[in-house]
């Protein structure tokens, strides 16, 4: 029928820092790995236990640092 789906609108690009604003990794810094525009997400880097491990989030999640 012509609908196409949400355009989600993020103002980071791949190697920006980013704070987790919700969740199980809240308060947690980390840089942006990958964006997925079309499903609404983005894959961040964060350090756990001194390891670098990536968490898929929504856009609404983060927010830039």
């Amino acid at each position: 029928m012509g609908v196409e789906d949400p355009k989600f609108k993020i103002d980071v690009v791949v190697g920006s820092p980013v704070t987790i604003n919700e969740g199980p990794f809240k308060n947690m810094e980390g840089k942006v790995t990958a964006i997925d525009e079309a499903k609404g997400k983005v894959k961040v880097s964060v350090t756990i236990f001194g390891r670098e491990t990536p968490v898929e989030l929504d856009f609404l999640q983060i927010k830039k640092s």
